[in-house]
């Protein structure tokens, strides 16, 4: 099964002329990483964080005795390797290692049950995987049942119990391995790694990604919004096995020999602030979310922030009070973008010194973007379409599902995101909702979304989610889930003061006929609200 998919992709490419992208025919992901050795960055430090610090040259080797070590258990180039690992510095040495030897890691979602554990490793056919030492129990009779599934690689600890037939503890076994590795020969457009989607909608997607695509990403991205220099200290709260922590947390400080915290564990508001104020970082990622949260927390104020010299958010609309509450605790504007894993990283963003509250951006040099009806015509600015997006990181393919493929990358690379945008005339995109969540509500067309941004203003809402719901009737309602900032409050009078709010802000029938108060919104393991649990609610 070839690995090289270069017939999918499109060669003439506008964003990659525009940004003046060109990379070898023949090239390796891993050099964004060992490239720090040509230039001379060896002794610079490449990561820290409560698990150890490495430099670039002490990374290096130990992905280097990481691609012996999976080139010893059998694997032939174009293999898959699964990584189930929480962010330490075994993560980045055993993705490179696999990718400067030819093989594929898959990055998967450490939150992952064991049935849905046993669909990625038949799906991609993994007979390798690594783990985190704590993660390993999640490998049993139900995961590898009928999966090629034979070597658990266990990281940072002793394993426990597991099916999988044979064990390899990483700490004694990469010992024996030399620290200097040749680069597999591998083409621009030949897989690297997979990525897979949340499956909100049905079974996961695999989502493939190239040997450019990383170098690709950081040359549109990274050099025109965030600009970084070998002395930034990277911390990205989204993990690694997310796209958005990927990109943040190893594409873009490593291409210009930055450094990264790497900090593994629940990201606690406490375990936040202690790490910002030990490790001294200059960038910060996030999620609307993990700000909402970050801003109410005890010790917020306490916190010196005083390090940081950029504050980043995407996947989600950020409020107005989340980004006031952070310029208020730490003197930061919140740039906000959108991306998706399809993409890599961020298409759309807000820059610096040019932003507008409420929007996802301008487009990233590099990206074009467009904005269509249902019949595939452009609409003009202050008119709502359907967004495309097509640059040379977008993924060729879902892997075994032509019909996903299909539904989603289009002829001439474009890929179709399904989510709704208005355009204004100084070129900032504005979220206005999904492509196929328009509910009649009382004979009315609404769009959830519009309620929850309208409700998420409130100034007695910490956060909130807006869904429709089908009654026993089979009619739709409204039902809006709600976080309050006070612990106690009257709740009949609650939901009559927010259901006045969004009549008054909005139209009268778009207001919530069912307010749920709760403590905290579920979260997904990328960190967004996990809509589908609220919905079982």
């Amino acid at each position: 099964m070839t690995s090289e998919i270069s017939d999918l992709v499109p060669r003439d490419n506008p964003g990659a002329r525009e940004i003046g992208f060109a990379i070898p025919e023949r090239y390796n992901a891993s050099r964004i990483l060992f490239d720090n050795l040509a230039a001379g960055r060896g002794e610079r430090l490449a990561l820290t964080g409560p698990r150890g610090t490495r430099t670039y040259a002490e990374l290096c080797a130990e992905a280097a005795q990481w691609g012996h070590g999976f080139e010893s258990l059998g694997l032939k180039r174009g293999d898959r390797v699964l990584m189930f690992l929480d962010d330490t510095p075994a993560y980045p040495a055993a993705f490179f290692g696999a990718v400067r030897s030819g093989f594929v890691p898959l990055l998967i979602n450490t939150l992952t049950p064991p049935d849905l554990l046993q669909f990625y490793l038949s799906d991609a056919g993994a007979a390798v995987a690594v783990a985190e030492a704590e993660f390993t129990s999640r490998f049993n009779a139900e995961a590898c049942k009928d999966t090629p599934l034979q070597t658990l690689v266990v990281v940072n600890g002793v394993a426990g119990e597991h099916a999988v037939p044979n064990t390899v503890d990483a700490a004694t076994w990469l010992q024996g391995f030399a620290t200097d590795l040749p680069e597999a020969d591998t083409h621009r457009d030949e897989m690297a790694f997979w990525m897979y989607s949340s499956g909100s909608t049905g079974r996961p997607k695999g989502i493939v990604h190239l040997q450019h695509d990383m170098a690709y990403s950081e040359q549109a991205f990274a050099r025109s919004v965030l600009k970084l220099t070998a002395d930034d200290i990277c911390f990205s709260v989204p993990k690694i096995f997310f796209a958005y922590g990927f990109g943040n947390a190893i594409t873009f400080p490593f291409s210009v020999g930055a450094a990264t915290l790497l900090l593994p564990g629940q990201p606690k508001p406490g375990t936040i602030f202690q790490a910002i104020e030990t490790y001294r970082p200059s960038v910060f990622y996030g999620l609307p979310t993990l700000y909402t949260s970050l801003t109410k927390a005890e010790g917020a104020a306490a916190t010196d922030f005083s390090s940081l010299r950029m504050a980043l958010s995407a996947a989600e609309v950020l409020s107005a009070e989340v980004f006031n509450g952070w310029k208020k605790l730490t003197g930061l504007e919140i740039i906000e973008g959108l991306g998706s894993t399809e993409v890599l990283h961020i298409y759309l963003s807000n820059l610096p010194e040019q932003k507008k509250l409420g929007a996802a951006g301008l487009r990233v040099p590099g990206y074009e973007i467009l904005l269509r009806d249902k019949d595939g015509r452009e609409v003009a600015d202050g008119e709502e379409g359907i967004l495309w997006v097509r640059g040379d990181s977008n993924t060729p393919l879902y892997w075994n599902r032509p019909d996903k493929s299909a539904e989603t990358i289009r002829e001439g690379g474009w890929i179709y995101t399904g989510d709704r945008f208005m355009r204004d005339a100084d070129g900032f995109h504005f979220f206005r909702g999904r492509a196929d969540d328009l509910v009649k509500i009382s004979g009315q067309w609404v769009y959830p979304l519009e309620v929850e941004l309208c409700l998420a203003e409130h100034p007695d809402i910490r956060e909130c989610a807006v869904f429709a719901a089908e009654l026993p009737d089979r009619r739709m309602t409204l039902k809006a889930v709600v976080v309050m900032n006070k612990g106690e409050f009257d709740a009949k009078n609650a939901t009559k003061a927010l259901q006045d709010y969004v009549k008054a802000k909005l139209l009268p029938y778009k207001y919530p006929r069912e307010i749920t108060f709760i403590e905290e919104l579920p979260k997904t393991g990328t960190g967004k609200i996990d809509r589908q649990a609220l919905m079982r609610m």
